[in-house]
């Protein structure tokens, strides 16, 4: 199922955004022209075998010791390429949505994603994005929040 066809169906309020192809969260924010804080980066980890999808702002990276350490997992790592080509196969690679729901992962989120009430997140495609209130994202995405990044300088 496409992001928008899910937005849709969950009656949630959104904009769609084209732009020239972007590879980063950080490129991402700069041609919408938002702060870093507001693009919701997805990062997927494999915690002991399990698979969980990290939401965090643009400009930050995710501490992996203390996600472990929320998650109580013995052993976290980052997944492959191959592992998110597997995972999100209706998606382009780098550009997976934050709707850990449509591909059967729980969702984790930074708490400091969103602060001005919003966020941008990839649409499935270097060239898309979806604009959409933070409440929204929250009350459709059902994240189990926590503080898991550290701001990039």
């Amino acid at each position: 199922m496409q992001v928008m066809d899910f937005l849709t169906q969950k009656r949630v309020p959104y904009q769609v955004c084209s732009h020239r192809p972007v590879f980063t969260a950080q490129q991402m924010a700069a041609e919408e022209h938002v702060p870093g804080m507001n693009v919701a980066k997805t990062v997927v980890v494999r915690a002991d075998g399990t698979y969980y999808m990290c939401v965090l702002p643009a400009c930050c990276k995710v501490d992996l010791e203390t996600l472990a350490e929320a998650l109580k997992a013995k052993e976290l790592h980052l997944a492959s390429e191959q592992e998110l080509g597997q995972l999100f196969p209706d998606c382009e690679v780098g550009a997976e949505p934050p709707f850990g729901e449509l591909y059967g992962l729980q969702t984790l989120m930074d708490d400091s994603l969103g602060q001005d009430g919003y966020v941008v997140c990839p649409a499935g495609t270097h060239g898309q994005a979806v604009r959409l209130k933070l409440k929204d994202y929250q009350a459709m995405a059902h994240p189990r929040v926590l503080h898991f990044s550290y701001h990039l300088h």
